[in-house]
């Protein structure tokens, strides 16, 4: 599709012609499911009963405090309206994130949330020719849109320093369609400098894009990209509106990338957005103390869990985001299994470091009630008798940072 007939003046504008040409290119990845977070945190779960409701949900990298109240304000207002479209409500929020990021609104694309183009970039770049390029551990997801359009997986374990090894990935297959850094990484909630960044933008394979996912940036002080779209190199941005401002339930987020490369995500799909989510979105975005002031509460409650970790001698990956990997010292599942008894939802395990865990920051009473359940768990005879297990532990060859 050119991108030039899909201008922002014609945002939700769709030809007939367009419709039937999309709807061809679509149909190989026309039953490719969308994977979220939400979809990998019940996926992890040993049970299928209901999550009581005192229960402590620290599990699916979800912000506590929920949307801000002028977005609250912003949906009641609108909610009289739900029935109608209103498209008008999407072009407002893309041109206030334009305005207040310096880009041209054809640059920025919303979607309910940031799984859909995640998801689709992955589809629309990669192929059984053109492989995904992706640290080790990291996000899951974009391994399950590989999965649909036949993509081979190459995983790169991170460096010591928990960041993505953007040489070995640069280097790690000639015929890649997409290199992914996800920055803070999603679990580790650790940095890639933009140094790194610009060295596998630079160094990436001839014909592929640099995906970043900054769905987590607020929280931290990584580099934003952005102006490396702005400037037109061959990089596709994802942001989110669910983790710092709060908005996991209401669904919105942006793909941001030069107008061609967004074109190339258009025959998957390309939906009105709910009222609820834009109205709370463009709310959120005008409200300037919002990062800031969320930044810091959730580093401070992050922080008092970390000095209480390094206290207690608890092996973990000090992170910048609402997230950490902790290490258990025995299966992870079973550590969740565990805590899931002491009514404490904590995140999953991926394979490469099958001994950790991933837990979110919740509320200061929360991680108290955190802290208790998990000094148990890790007192319990049960767990006594597992850290005789080495087979079952991850190994112990890379330092973990200070903490400061």
């Amino acid at each position: 599709m050119n991108h030039e007939s899909f201008g922002y003046s014609d945002l939700f504008r769709v030809s007939r012609r367009t419709f039937v040409r999309t709807a061809a290119i679509a149909s190989a990845g026309a039953l490719a499911s969308i994977t979220t977070e939400a979809d990998l945190a019940y996926a992890q779960r040993r049970t299928a009963r209901a999550i009581p409701d005192d229960a402590v949900l620290i599990n699916a990298n979800e912000n506590p405090l929920g949307p801000c109240a002028e977005a609250c304000s912003a949906m009641a207002a609108v909610a009289p309206k739900g029935g109608r479209y209103k498209f008008e409500l999407t072009q407002e929020l893309i041109k206030t994130f334009a305005d207040i990021e310096g880009l041209k609104p054809e640059y920025i694309r919303a979607y309910a949330g940031s799984s859909e183009p995640l998801h689709y970039t992955v589809l629309a770049f990669t192929s059984p020719e053109k492989s995904l390029v992706m640290g080790d551990p990291a996000y899951e997801a974009p391994t399950r849109a590989a999965a649909y359009s036949g993509a081979k997986i190459r995983k790169v374990p991170l460096t010591k320093n928990y960041a993505h090894d953007v040489k070995a990935m640069s280097a790690a297959d000639p015929s890649a369609g997409i290199v992914y850094i996800c920055n803070p990484n999603n679990p580790t909630g650790t940095i890639t400098s933009r140094e790194d960044i610009e060295y596998a933008l630079a160094n990436k394979p001839k014909g592929a894009i640099l995906l970043v996912d900054e769905a987590y940036i607020h929280f931290s002080d990584a580099t934003p990209c952005l102006d490396l779209v702005a400037a037109d190199k061959e990089i596709v941005v994802l942001r989110t509106f669910s983790k710092i401002y709060g908005m996991a339930g209401l669904r919105c987020g942006f793909a941001i990338a030069r107008p061609d490369l967004l074109a190339k995500l258009d025959p998957y799909g390309w939906n009105s957005m709910p009222v609820t989510a834009v109205v709370a979105a463009t709310c959120s975005l005008k409200t300037k103390t919002l990062v800031p002031a969320r930044k810091k509460i959730n580093a401070d409650t992050r922080n008092d869990v970390f000095s209480w970790l390094s206290a207690n001698k608890y092996s973990f990956v000090p992170s910048q985001s609402n997230c950490w990997m902790v290490d258990v010292n025995r299966p992870g599942h079973q550590f969740i299994d565990a805590m899931e008894k002491k009514n404490i939802y904590i995140g999953r395990v991926w394979p490469a470091w099958p001994t950790h865990v991933r837990v979110t920051v919740g509320t200061p009473a929360e991680m108290e009630l955190f802290k208790k359940a998990f000094k148990e768990a890790m007192e319990s005879p049960q767990q006594a008798a597992s850290m005789g297990a080495p087979e079952q532990r991850l190994r112990q060859d890379r330092p973990y940072p200070s903490l400061s």
